[in-house]
C-alpha cells in the first residue's frame, strides 16, 4: 500500500476475512461527543469565565480540532447551579452528554460568584457567553438562530433572566453587535423566587444579608429592602409586554432547598400574562437528582425544543 494523504473515500477498506473476528456494521451516523474543557469567553475585571462545551460528532459530520465545522448544531446553553456562589461548572458534564447525543452542542457557563458580583451579573455574563458562541459558531459548530439558555437551581433563574434582559445595547456586552436573544428557557428547579418565607425551606437565614440570595443582591437584607427581594424575583418582574421564548419548568414535589411551589407560582404567572410555558412536576424528586436525567425527561426537552422552539 501506498504511503501517503489518503481520504477516507479512496482509502482501501481492510476486507480480508479473519477467522474468529467478528464484524460490527456501521453507517457513519453513530454520534459521540467530544469535550472542549475551559473555553475562555470572557474576562471581566480581571476574572477569566470559561465553557465547557460538548459538541456531539460523527463519521459524516466529522469535527476539526483546529478549523471551522462542516456542520450546524443546534446549542444548548446551561447555566450550573451553585446558590450564586462560585460554581462547580464540572458537575453536569456527564448529565450533559446524552443531551447532546441528541444532536445539541451544550455549553455549560461559568459566571461571576455572589463573592463578586451582584445580580445581575450572573446573567449578564451568561449573555455575554451566548454571543460568544454565536460570535464562534463555525469554530464549534453552532447554528447561530437555534439556542437555548437552560439552567438548574439559581441557574434555573439566572436563565429566566438572561432570557428576559435584552440589554444588547447596554455597555456590558462584550460583543457589540451580537445579540443574546434565544429561541428558548429550559428551568429545572429554578430558584425563581424569594418573595414566600418559605421559598427556600433549608434556608433558616432566608433572606438576610448572609444568605444566598442576601448575597447575591450585595449583602443586603431583603426583609428590610422588599423592593430587592421584587427586583431578584422573576415572577415579579413579567407582565404581558415581557419578550420570552417558550418556557420548560422542571420540578421535584419533595425539593427541600428550593420549594416546588416556586414554579408552580412562575407557571401561573407566565400562563396568565400569554406566555408559553410548560410545567412538569417530578413526583418524589428532591433538590436534583438522577430523575431529571431519565432517557424521559431528556426526551420531553428535546421534543420542547425542537416542536416549541424551532417551529
Amino acid at each position: 500500500m501506498e504511503v501517503k494523504a489518503w481520504t477516507y473515500e479512496e482509502f482501501p477498506e481492510f476486507a480480508r476475512e479473519v477467522e474468529g473476528a467478528k464484524i460490527i456494521e456501521t453507517t457513519g451516523d453513530e454520534v459521540g461527543v467530544l469535550y472542549m474543557h475551559d473555553v475562555e469567553y470572557a474576562n471581566v475585571s480581571g476574572t477569566a469565565l470559561h465553557l465547557q462545551i460538548l459538541v456531539p460528532f460523527s463519521r459524516n459530520e466529522n469535527f476539526d480540532y483546529l478549523g471551522e465545522q462542516s456542520f450546524k448544531k443546534p446549542c444548548v446553553v446551561f447555566v450550573q447551579g451553585s446558590a450564586w456562589m462560585q460554581q462547580y461548572v464540572y458537575m453536569k458534564v456527564g448529565e450533559m452528554a446524552p443531551l447532546a447525543k441528541k444532536g445539541y452542542v451544550c455549553a455549560i457557563v461559568e459566571y461571576r460568584h455572589s463573592g463578586i458580583a451582584s445580580f445581575p451579573a450572573q446573567a449578564v455574563d451568561t449573555g455575554n457567553a451566548i454571543r460568544f458562541l454565536k460570535k464562534n459558531c463555525r469554530r464549534f459548530g453552532i447554528d447561530p438562530d437555534r439556542m437555548v439558555v437552560a439552567g438548574d437551581s439559581s441557574g434555573g433563574h439566572t436563565a429566566m433572566w438572561t432570557a428576559m434582559l435584552h440589554n444588547d445595547n447596554e455597555p456590558t456586552n462584550l460583543y457589540p453587535g451580537i445579540s443574546a436573544d434565544i429561541r428558548g428557557v429550559v428551568n429545572y428547579y429554578g430558584s425563581t423566587s424569594v418573595m414566600a418565607p418559605d421559598s427556600n425551606p433549608q434556608t433558616v437565614n432566608h433572606c438576610l444579608p448572609d444568605s444566598p440570595e442576601g448575597m447575591v443582591m450585595g449583602g443586603k437584607n431583603l426583609l428590610e429592602n422588599p423592593e430587592l427581594a421584587r427586583a431578584l424575583s422573576v415572577e415579579c418582574n413579567i407582565d404581558n409586554e415581557t419578550v420570552l421564548p417558550p418556557v420548560l419548568i422542571f420540578h421535584g414535589t419533595k425539593d427541600r432547598t428550593v420549594n416546588c411551589e416556586g414554579s408552580v407560582i412562575l407557571f401561573q404567572k407566565l400562563r396568565e400574562t400569554g406566555h408559553d410555558v410548560q410545567l412538569y412536576l417530578i413526583k418524589g424528586a428532591d433538590h436534583g437528582g438522577a430523575e431529571f436525567w431519565t432517557d424521559k425527561v431528556i426526551g420531553i426537552v428535546d421534543e420542547f425544543i425542537r416542536t416549541k422552539c424551532f417551529a
